[in-house]
């Protein structure tokens, strides 16, 4: 995130596998301007909204997904606007 100054770092750590809804302002924050990966809901896997991916793009999250052996086809990649 070089270039951001002034805005706080999430540590995806923390964020990851937690509901959007219940994270922090200072978590909400963080993610201003980043992508997140939630799995697609369907009727056969009723997904928790989780964040499963934190990049910097769409591609990132994906790398990510993958890197955990989940298939990007199954998530929605949306950028984080909201505090």
């Amino acid at each position: 995130m070089s270039g951001m100054k002034g805005k706080p770092a999430v540590k995806n750590v923390l964020v990851l596998g937690r509901e959007p809804e219940r994270l922090s302002i200072e978590e909400r924050r963080a993610l201003l301007g980043r992508w997140i990966a939630l799995q697609i809901y369907s009727p056969q896997t009723l997904p928790l909204r989780r964040i499963e991916a934190i990049g910097d793009s769409p591609a990132d999250c994906i790398r990510q997904l993958r890197d955990r052996g989940l298939s990007p086809v199954d998530f929605e990649f949306n950028i984080w606007r909201t505090v």
